[in-house]
Protein backbone atom coordinates (compact mmCIF):
# COMPACT_ATOMS: atom_id res chain seq x y z
CA UNK A 1 0.00 0.00 0.00
CA UNK A 2 1.50 3.74 -0.61
CA UNK A 3 0.15 6.33 1.25
CA UNK A 4 1.47 9.33 -0.68
CA UNK A 5 0.76 8.53 -4.43
CA UNK A 6 3.37 10.84 -5.93
CA UNK A 7 6.08 8.67 -4.61
CA UNK A 8 4.97 6.23 -6.92
CA UNK A 9 6.98 5.23 -9.91
CA UNK A 10 5.16 6.68 -13.08
CA UNK A 11 5.96 2.92 -14.97
CA UNK A 12 3.21 1.71 -16.28
CA UNK A 13 2.13 -1.62 -16.18
CA UNK A 14 -0.62 -3.68 -18.48
CA UNK A 15 -3.35 -6.36 -17.28
CA UNK A 16 -3.30 -4.97 -13.53
CA UNK A 17 -6.50 -3.78 -11.82
CA UNK A 18 -6.00 -1.37 -9.01
CA UNK A 19 -7.54 -0.56 -5.78
CA UNK A 20 -8.08 3.31 -4.30
CA UNK A 21 -9.35 5.30 -2.01
CA UNK A 22 -10.13 8.89 -1.38
CA UNK A 23 -11.13 8.85 2.27
CA UNK A 24 -11.64 12.70 2.19
CA UNK A 25 -14.33 11.67 -0.21
CA UNK A 26 -15.96 8.66 1.15
CA UNK A 27 -14.78 7.51 -1.98
CA UNK A 28 -13.54 4.21 -3.26
CA UNK A 29 -13.05 2.21 -6.27
CA UNK A 30 -10.43 0.37 -8.84
CA UNK A 31 -8.61 1.37 -12.00
CA UNK A 32 -7.85 -1.64 -14.69
CA UNK A 33 -5.74 -1.76 -16.86
CA UNK A 34 -5.99 -4.82 -20.17
CA UNK A 35 -3.29 -4.93 -22.79
CA UNK A 36 -1.67 -7.87 -23.94
CA UNK A 37 -4.46 -10.83 -21.90
CA UNK A 38 -7.30 -8.86 -23.74
CA UNK A 39 -5.50 -8.89 -27.04
CA UNK A 40 -4.95 -12.15 -27.12
CA UNK A 41 -8.44 -12.57 -26.09
CA UNK A 42 -10.16 -11.09 -29.18
CA UNK A 43 -7.24 -11.97 -31.61
CA UNK A 44 -8.56 -15.77 -30.87
CA UNK A 45 -11.78 -14.96 -31.78
CA UNK A 46 -11.13 -12.85 -34.96
CA UNK A 47 -14.24 -11.28 -34.01
CA UNK A 48 -15.69 -7.87 -36.33
CA UNK A 49 -13.88 -5.13 -34.94
CA UNK A 50 -17.16 -3.13 -32.99
CA UNK A 51 -17.90 -6.91 -31.72
CA UNK A 52 -14.34 -6.32 -30.20
CA UNK A 53 -14.95 -3.39 -28.77
CA UNK A 54 -17.93 -4.66 -27.18
CA UNK A 55 -16.49 -7.59 -25.69
CA UNK A 56 -13.44 -6.07 -24.39
CA UNK A 57 -15.87 -3.04 -22.58
CA UNK A 58 -17.61 -6.25 -21.01
CA UNK A 59 -14.34 -7.98 -20.40
CA UNK A 60 -13.30 -4.36 -18.29
CA UNK A 61 -16.21 -4.28 -16.54
CA UNK A 62 -15.81 -7.40 -15.04
CA UNK A 63 -12.77 -6.94 -13.70
CA UNK A 64 -13.85 -3.72 -11.84
CA UNK A 65 -16.44 -5.39 -10.52
CA UNK A 66 -14.81 -8.82 -9.64
CA UNK A 67 -11.57 -8.23 -8.11
CA UNK A 68 -13.80 -6.55 -5.40
CA UNK A 69 -13.97 -10.59 -4.19
CA UNK A 70 -12.51 -10.70 -0.97
CA UNK A 71 -11.59 -14.09 -0.88
CA UNK A 72 -11.00 -17.07 -4.42
CA UNK A 73 -14.45 -17.28 -6.50
CA UNK A 74 -16.00 -16.83 -9.73
CA UNK A 75 -17.75 -13.65 -11.33
CA UNK A 76 -19.32 -13.67 -14.45
CA UNK A 77 -21.30 -10.77 -16.33
CA UNK A 78 -23.92 -12.22 -19.12
CA UNK A 79 -25.72 -10.10 -21.45
CA UNK A 80 -28.73 -11.30 -22.93
CA UNK A 81 -30.60 -9.18 -25.66
CA UNK A 82 -32.35 -8.54 -29.17
CA UNK A 83 -29.36 -7.29 -31.14
CA UNK A 84 -26.97 -7.60 -33.33
CA UNK A 85 -24.86 -9.41 -30.47
CA UNK A 86 -27.03 -11.51 -28.81
CA UNK A 87 -25.02 -12.28 -25.89
CA UNK A 88 -21.73 -11.67 -24.27
CA UNK A 89 -20.12 -13.46 -21.90
CA UNK A 90 -17.20 -12.77 -19.19
CA UNK A 91 -15.70 -15.15 -16.76
CA UNK A 92 -13.70 -13.82 -14.24
CA UNK A 93 -11.94 -16.20 -11.75
CA UNK A 94 -10.67 -14.05 -8.60
CA UNK A 95 -8.45 -12.87 -8.39
CA UNK A 96 -6.63 -12.91 -11.56
CA UNK A 97 -8.25 -15.24 -14.41
CA UNK A 98 -10.29 -13.76 -17.14
CA UNK A 99 -12.27 -15.53 -20.54
CA UNK A 100 -14.66 -13.97 -22.39
CA UNK A 101 -16.78 -14.85 -25.67
CA UNK A 102 -19.86 -13.37 -27.75
CA UNK A 103 -22.68 -14.81 -30.13
CA UNK A 104 -23.99 -12.21 -32.89
CA UNK A 105 -25.59 -12.09 -36.39
CA UNK A 106 -22.33 -11.24 -38.34
CA UNK A 107 -24.87 -9.68 -41.19
CA UNK A 108 -26.52 -7.89 -38.68
CA UNK A 109 -23.20 -6.15 -37.35
CA UNK A 110 -22.31 -5.10 -40.93
CA UNK A 111 -25.27 -3.68 -41.55
CA UNK A 112 -25.26 -1.39 -37.95
CA UNK A 113 -24.10 2.11 -38.23
CA UNK A 114 -20.73 3.07 -36.54
CA UNK A 115 -21.52 3.93 -32.99
CA UNK A 116 -24.78 2.16 -33.25
CA UNK A 117 -25.72 0.47 -29.96
CA UNK A 118 -25.47 -3.89 -30.72
CA UNK A 119 -26.59 -5.04 -27.68
CA UNK A 120 -30.55 -4.11 -27.61
CA UNK A 121 -33.13 -4.31 -25.68
CA UNK A 122 -32.63 -7.22 -23.15
CA UNK A 123 -30.76 -7.57 -19.61
CA UNK A 124 -27.20 -7.35 -17.75
CA UNK A 125 -26.70 -10.24 -15.24
CA UNK A 126 -24.14 -10.21 -12.56
CA UNK A 127 -23.35 -13.95 -10.95
CA UNK A 128 -20.73 -13.93 -8.04
CA UNK A 129 -19.88 -18.14 -6.94
CA UNK A 130 -17.99 -17.65 -3.73
CA UNK A 131 -15.66 -20.50 -3.14
CA UNK A 132 -16.93 -22.12 -0.08
CA UNK A 133 -20.41 -22.44 1.28
CA UNK A 134 -21.71 -19.17 0.43
CA UNK A 135 -24.51 -18.94 -1.23
CA UNK A 136 -24.51 -18.16 -5.30
CA UNK A 137 -25.91 -14.72 -6.06
CA UNK A 138 -27.30 -12.85 -8.90
CA UNK A 139 -28.57 -9.70 -9.98
CA UNK A 140 -30.33 -8.16 -13.23
CA UNK A 141 -30.27 -4.80 -15.07
CA UNK A 142 -32.23 -3.84 -18.14
CA UNK A 143 -30.20 -2.92 -21.31
CA UNK A 144 -32.31 0.18 -22.66
CA UNK A 145 -29.90 0.61 -25.96
CA UNK A 146 -27.53 3.10 -23.56
CA UNK A 147 -24.22 0.70 -23.15
CA UNK A 148 -23.05 -1.17 -20.01
CA UNK A 149 -21.81 1.87 -18.66
CA UNK A 150 -25.28 3.57 -17.96
CA UNK A 151 -26.52 -0.29 -17.11
CA UNK A 152 -23.56 -0.73 -14.24
CA UNK A 153 -24.74 2.56 -13.04
CA UNK A 154 -28.29 2.10 -12.68
CA UNK A 155 -27.87 -1.69 -11.14
CA UNK A 156 -26.21 -0.25 -8.27
CA UNK A 157 -28.11 2.77 -7.91
CA UNK A 158 -31.72 0.30 -8.12
CA UNK A 159 -30.27 -2.48 -6.45
CA UNK A 160 -27.17 -2.18 -4.09
CA UNK A 161 -28.17 1.35 -2.92
CA UNK A 162 -24.76 2.44 -3.87
CA UNK A 163 -23.78 5.47 -5.60
CA UNK A 164 -22.19 4.39 -8.39
CA UNK A 165 -19.85 5.93 -11.13
CA UNK A 166 -18.23 3.75 -14.09
CA UNK A 167 -15.87 4.58 -16.98
CA UNK A 168 -14.76 2.10 -20.01
CA UNK A 169 -12.48 3.13 -22.62
CA UNK A 170 -11.74 0.62 -25.35
CA UNK A 171 -9.10 1.26 -28.34
CA UNK A 172 -6.04 -0.34 -30.05
CA UNK A 173 -2.52 0.94 -30.14
CA UNK A 174 0.00 0.34 -33.25
CA UNK A 175 3.05 -2.10 -32.37
CA UNK A 176 5.69 -3.47 -34.33
CA UNK A 177 3.19 -6.78 -34.98
CA UNK A 178 0.34 -4.55 -35.53
CA UNK A 179 -2.15 -3.18 -33.72
CA UNK A 180 -2.99 -4.16 -30.37
CA UNK A 181 -6.51 -3.88 -28.55
CA UNK A 182 -6.41 -2.49 -25.21
CA UNK A 183 -8.81 -1.29 -22.34
CA UNK A 184 -9.15 0.74 -19.85
CA UNK A 185 -11.71 1.28 -16.93
CA UNK A 186 -12.23 3.26 -13.58
CA UNK A 187 -15.54 2.41 -10.94
CA UNK A 188 -15.64 4.96 -8.26
CA UNK A 189 -18.34 4.28 -5.33
CA UNK A 190 -19.45 6.77 -2.42
CA UNK A 191 -19.04 4.43 1.03
CA UNK A 192 -19.83 6.41 3.80
CA UNK A 193 -19.92 5.01 7.13
CA UNK A 194 -22.96 6.59 7.90
CA UNK A 195 -25.84 5.09 6.10
CA UNK A 196 -27.91 8.06 5.67
CA UNK A 197 -25.39 9.32 3.64
CA UNK A 198 -25.94 7.94 1.05
CA UNK A 199 -29.78 8.07 0.68
CA UNK A 200 -30.71 8.85 -2.65
CA UNK A 201 -34.19 9.78 -3.78
CA UNK A 202 -37.05 7.14 -4.44
CA UNK A 203 -37.28 6.49 -8.11
CA UNK A 204 -40.64 6.88 -9.96
CA UNK A 205 -43.01 4.34 -9.58
CA UNK A 206 -44.31 5.18 -12.50
CA UNK A 207 -47.94 4.53 -11.60
CA UNK A 208 -47.95 7.05 -8.23
CA UNK A 209 -51.44 9.60 -7.73
CA UNK A 210 -51.67 13.03 -9.10
CA UNK A 211 -50.31 15.06 -7.12
CA UNK A 212 -47.48 12.92 -5.51
CA UNK A 213 -44.20 14.37 -3.99
CA UNK A 214 -41.34 11.75 -3.66
CA UNK A 215 -38.79 12.40 -1.24
CA UNK A 216 -36.49 15.10 -1.86
CA UNK A 217 -32.79 13.42 -0.80
CA UNK A 218 -30.52 16.28 -2.08
CA UNK A 219 -26.90 14.56 -3.29
CA UNK A 220 -24.15 14.60 -0.85
CA UNK A 221 -21.53 16.80 -1.21
CA UNK A 222 -18.57 14.79 -1.40
CA UNK A 223 -20.04 12.19 -3.72
CA UNK A 224 -20.75 15.02 -5.59
CA UNK A 225 -17.29 16.32 -5.88
CA UNK A 226 -16.22 12.25 -6.43
CA UNK A 227 -18.25 12.12 -9.47
CA UNK A 228 -17.11 15.11 -10.95
CA UNK A 229 -13.72 14.31 -10.72
CA UNK A 230 -13.40 10.60 -11.61
CA UNK A 231 -15.46 11.61 -14.71
CA UNK A 232 -13.01 13.51 -16.32
CA UNK A 233 -10.96 10.98 -16.78
CA UNK A 234 -10.59 10.94 -20.62
CA UNK A 235 -10.56 8.03 -22.84
CA UNK A 236 -7.08 8.35 -23.86
CA UNK A 237 -5.88 8.78 -20.17
CA UNK A 238 -7.27 4.81 -19.31
CA UNK A 239 -5.50 4.15 -22.23
CA UNK A 240 -2.18 5.47 -22.29
CA UNK A 241 0.34 2.79 -22.10
CA UNK A 242 2.86 5.23 -20.80
CA UNK A 243 0.24 6.46 -18.14
CA UNK A 244 0.39 4.34 -15.02
CA UNK A 245 -3.07 3.53 -12.47
CA UNK A 246 -1.15 5.57 -10.10
CA UNK A 247 -0.22 8.63 -11.90
CA UNK A 248 -3.77 9.04 -13.57
CA UNK A 249 -4.85 8.56 -9.66
CA UNK A 250 -3.35 11.25 -8.75
CA UNK A 251 -4.27 13.47 -11.56
CA UNK A 252 -8.13 13.00 -10.76
CA UNK A 253 -7.77 12.90 -6.70
CA UNK A 254 -4.39 14.76 -5.69
CA UNK A 255 -6.38 17.49 -4.55
CA UNK A 256 -8.31 15.40 -2.02
CA UNK A 257 -5.66 12.85 -1.07
CA UNK A 258 -5.67 9.80 -2.69
CA UNK A 259 -4.33 6.38 -1.46
CA UNK A 260 -3.71 2.98 -3.96
CA UNK A 261 -3.25 -0.06 -2.97
CA UNK A 262 -0.80 -2.74 -4.19
CA UNK A 263 -2.31 -3.68 -7.62
CA UNK A 264 -3.23 -7.10 -8.57
CA UNK A 265 -2.21 -9.35 -11.98
CA UNK A 266 -4.78 -9.56 -14.71
CA UNK A 267 -4.38 -13.20 -17.26
CA UNK A 268 -5.83 -14.64 -20.22
CA UNK A 269 -6.87 -18.11 -18.52
CA UNK A 270 -9.11 -20.54 -19.45
CA UNK A 271 -10.74 -22.87 -17.26
CA UNK A 272 -11.51 -25.91 -20.04
CA UNK A 273 -9.16 -28.97 -19.40
CA UNK A 274 -9.43 -32.81 -20.35
CA UNK A 275 -10.39 -34.19 -17.28
CA UNK A 276 -13.69 -31.75 -17.22
CA UNK A 277 -14.51 -32.53 -20.67
CA UNK A 278 -13.64 -36.30 -20.30
CA UNK A 279 -16.10 -35.73 -17.19
CA UNK A 280 -19.01 -34.19 -19.35
CA UNK A 281 -18.57 -37.03 -21.94
CA UNK A 282 -19.43 -39.12 -19.19
CA UNK A 283 -22.04 -37.84 -18.23
CA UNK A 284 -23.34 -38.40 -21.75
CA UNK A 285 -25.59 -41.26 -22.62
CA UNK A 286 -23.97 -43.44 -25.39
CA UNK A 287 -26.53 -42.60 -28.11
CA UNK A 288 -25.27 -38.74 -27.43
CA UNK A 289 -21.63 -39.66 -27.43
CA UNK A 290 -22.39 -41.49 -30.61
CA UNK A 291 -24.30 -38.25 -32.31
CA UNK A 292 -20.30 -36.86 -31.55
CA UNK A 293 -18.19 -38.99 -33.67
CA UNK A 294 -16.74 -37.33 -36.58
CA UNK A 295 -16.36 -38.86 -40.05
CA UNK A 296 -12.07 -39.50 -38.07
CA UNK A 297 -14.38 -41.84 -35.75
CA UNK A 298 -13.12 -39.46 -32.76
CA UNK A 299 -15.19 -37.17 -30.70
CA UNK A 300 -13.97 -33.85 -30.88
CA UNK A 301 -14.63 -31.12 -28.31
CA UNK A 302 -13.70 -27.59 -28.79
CA UNK A 303 -13.58 -25.01 -26.34
CA UNK A 304 -15.97 -21.77 -26.60
CA UNK A 305 -13.57 -19.64 -24.73
CA UNK A 306 -10.38 -20.53 -26.02
CA UNK A 307 -10.74 -22.81 -29.17
CA UNK A 308 -8.51 -25.18 -28.01
CA UNK A 309 -9.94 -28.74 -29.73
CA UNK A 310 -9.67 -32.01 -27.90
CA UNK A 311 -9.74 -35.51 -29.43
CA UNK A 312 -11.23 -38.08 -27.26
CA UNK A 313 -11.53 -42.05 -28.56
CA UNK A 314 -15.47 -43.11 -28.18
CA UNK A 315 -14.23 -46.50 -27.22
CA UNK A 316 -12.82 -44.94 -23.85
CA UNK A 317 -16.62 -44.45 -22.76
CA UNK A 318 -18.27 -48.20 -23.97
CA UNK A 319 -17.88 -49.32 -20.23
Amino acid sequence: MTDDIRDVSDLALDDIVTPYTVEGLSTRGRVARLGPALDAILKRHDYPPAVNKLVAEAATLAVLLGSSLKEQGRFQLQTQSDGPVSMVLVDFDAPSNLRALARFDAKAVARAARGEDLLGKGYLAFTIEPDGLTSRYQGVVELDGRGLESAAGGYFERSEQIPTLTRLAVGQTLTATGPNWRAGGLIAQFLPESEARRRQADLDPGDAPEGFAPDDVPEDDAWTEAKALAVTAEDHELLDPRLSSERLLYRLFHERGVRVFSPTPLADVCRCSAERVDAMLHSFSASERQAMVGDDGMIGVTCDFCSVKRIFDPRDYKA
